[in-house]
């Protein structure tokens, strides 16, 4: 039996760090395979204009913006994939819910949960 989380939530980070790996073997002009997926950027021997480049292709990638602060404590991929997927999360809740308010029609669109008790 594997350790390994199964399922849509480790489908989808896998997918989110394989698309962080190729975003930075773009960035970075080298094979996807030399990136390994817990690697820091020491190990890889990223410096800071490197990091730059990588956070600017990852935040079109993305569509995201990433703060100058969260920046600065990612040293390694899982580190990068983490605050990808939560901005991701974050984006996603902020849009479902500017979407419900700012359109009685967009309510049917989204799945929504019953008040408990009916």
């Amino acid at each position: 039996m594997s350790d390994q989380p199964t399922g849509p939530i480790a489908d989808h980070r896998r997918d989110l760090v394989d698309r962080v790996i190729r975003v930075i073997a773009e960035t970075q002009k080298i094979p996807a395979d030399t990136i390994g997926r817990e690697a820091s950027f020491e190990e890889l021997k990223f410096d800071s204009l490197d990091g730059i480049n990588i956070l600017f292709a990852l935040e079109n990638e993305f569509d995201i913006n990433i703060p100058d602060e969260s920046a600065r404590h990612i040293k390694s991929i899982p580190q990068m994939v983490d605050g990808i997927a939560a901005m991701l999360q974050s984006k996603a809740t902020l849009t479902a819910s500017e979407i419900r308010s700012q359109s009685p029609e967009g309510v049917a669109l989204l799945p929504h949960k019953a008040p408990e008790g009916r």
